[in-house]
């Protein structure tokens, strides 16, 4: 049963890095699937086999279940089988030279302490977004000699 309309995903193949694939809709936005042409190019029987049912059922889980769903949970699982295929939440593709993005950190404080943010939070944050330390539940606010990136994680 699919609930939402089903609006034909956007697919890409411009993700990089070690993930295989990537589901993705944005509020407003079209969906989109995003595959990593170089896995592709190295593995393609298991990337046709296994990667693409996995971004297909999760956007399947998405039309037919919406948001509230975990995204390996048992309705992804169920369209995984329904598809033919084992519903793995990890590929097992070799990923040797495939580097990940490296976040720069900012140092934020509270009450008890230093946080290092990732840049992703840093950023929300300057679009008004708030954090509170999980410690002392004080809002955490930019380190008071802090002029830029803590270094790289």
């Amino acid at each position: 049963m699919i609930g939402r309309a089903a609006a034909v995903p956007r697919v890409a193949f411009d993700l990089r890095g070690r993930a295989a694939g990537q589901f993705r809709v944005a509020a407003g936005k079209e969906p989109c699937i995003r595959y990593n042409p170089v896995l592709l190019v190295r593995h393609p029987s298991e990337f046709l086999a296994q990667t693409v049912p996995h971004e297909v059922a999760h956007y399947l889980a998405y039309l037919s279940f919406g948001r509230g769903i975990r995204p390996h949970g048992q309705e992804w699982r169920q369209i995984m089988r329904g598809l033919g295929a084992d519903p793995r939440r990890c590929h097992d593709f070799d990923v040797t030279g495939l580097t990940t993005r490296r976040l720069r950190r900012y140092i934020y404080h509270c009450r008890c302490g230093d946080h290092a943010l990732s840049s992703i939070r840093h950023h929300r944050i300057l679009r008004g977004a708030s954090y509170v330390c999980r410690n002392c539940g004080h809002a955490l606010s930019r380190g008071p000699s802090d002029e830029g990136p803590a270094g790289e994680t």
